[in-house]
């Protein structure tokens, strides 16, 4: 039992490593051959997690290498634009100039039940509305309103905006993070005296706290 325990352990571990490796993605934005690694690699680890007659090692060689094969097909997409065509396709204009494009639909297998839920999803009812869509490779699709259609930005109004950066989390579930005031430029105690004005007499008693580039704190005490 042990070793089954140590052995789902390890395996784990490998795999969360291995899925690190391969970057920061999200399932429904991984590429095919992505997409296929990810689903070997999980397959590779449970067959040793649940037969202790394989051994170890075999598991371990397998998630190795589709790991080598996935980011040697990574860099070879960097650097080749055929190759990344071919490994990851190409993104299809379903939309062009408010028109659907039946043709590219066909080709995508891409039916207007799955374009309209999808315009749905982006808060997006009324087809007239767009001028270009296009559904990239990860199968995403992005959408870009006519003109008249779209909400009015600062500049549109000709009205003049600050600078707004990110704003830093200064307290994390209790816990000060000292190196966020160092960018500040601020203090523990300056950040104390802060939350004190509030009726907050220690940091831990805070669920989260952040300062905007305006020098504004915001800030939720825990649930008490």
């Amino acid at each position: 039992m042990l070793i089954t325990l140590a052995r789902t352990v390890f395996l784990y571990i490998l795999v969360v490593i291995t899925m690190r490796l391969m970057g920061k993605r999200q399932i429904a934005q991984l590429e095919p051959f992505e997409l296929v690694i990810a689903i070997m690699i999980a397959e590779l680890a449970v067959i040793p997690m649940q037969d202790r007659n394989i051994p170890l090692i075999n598991g371990i060689i397998a998630i190795t290498t589709l790991l080598f094969i996935q980011v040697t097909f990574s860099v070879f997409s960097l650097h080749f634009l055929s190759f990344r065509s071919f490994l990851d396709g190409r993104y299809s204009v379903i939309i062009a100039n408010g028109v659907i494009q039946e043709k590219e639909m066909r080709k995508a297998r891409y039916n207007l039940d799955e374009l309209l839920e999808q315009l749905r999803l982006k808060s997006i009812f009324n087809l007239g509305d767009v001028e270009f869509a296009i559904l990239e490779t990860s199968g995403e699709l992005s959408v870009l309103l006519k003109s008249q259609k779209r909400a009015a930005t600062p500049k549109d109004l000709q009205i003049e905006t600050k600078y707004e950066g990110l704003p830093l989390v200064l307290v994390m579930d209790g816990q000060v993070m000292t190196s966020e005031l160092k960018k500040s430029q601020l203090s523990e105690a300056w950040l104390r005296t802060e939350l004190e004005k509030h009726g907050v007499k220690n940091p831990q008693e805070v669920l989260i706290a952040s300062l905007n580039t305006s020098g504004e704190l915001f800030f939720q005490p825990k649930e008490s």
